[in-house]
């Protein structure tokens, strides 16, 4: 079986709700044998990666220095771009689908940057942007994975 490889997407200063649901998905993801990619910082990208070593998964942070100084704690691989910002179009092309939670501004530019590369997004509490399919709850996010990798 291929490597499945989840980008997962948002805000280094995650809500509350936002970190939960985050852990989760990173959790139900590493369940499925699914990896999961991010920023490798703090927030949504702490939050997924969390998740996904509480589950036996595994994950990886495409990291904005050279250093690598900045992944947080439970990042597996560290890629050390020296990218600042300009490393996102790599962490949405590093994964099958992206998952988009909540975010600001760099979560705005990963999706369009999803876009342009014709990857299916799902969104939860994000940008309302045309062609992300917008869910309301971790369920929701689990089933549209579940079904995107059922079809490819």
């Amino acid at each position: 079986m291929k490597n499945r490889v989840v980008s997962v997407i948002g805000s280094s200063s995650a809500t509350e709700e936002e970190y939960e649901v985050a852990y989760r998905v990173g959790f139900e993801l590493a369940k499925r044998g699914i990896m999961v990619v991010c920023g490798g910082r703090g927030g949504v990208m702490e939050a997924v990666c969390k998740g996904a070593k509480d589950g036996g998964g595994i994950s990886i942070g495409i990291l904005p220095s050279y250093t690598g100084e900045e992944a947080n704690p439970f990042v597996d691989i560290k890629i050390k771009t020296g990218m600042n910002w300009n490393r996102n179009p790599i962490v949405v092309a590093s994964g099958d689908m992206v998952i988009a939670i909540g975010g600001h501004w760099g979560t705005l530019s990963e999706i369009a940057y999803a876009m342009i590369l014709g990857k299916y997004v799902v969104g939860y509490k994000t940008h309302p942007i045309q062609g992300v399919d917008h869910v309301n709850s971790v369920e929701e996010i689990l089933q549209k994975v579940d079904e995107y990798f059922k079809a490819s």
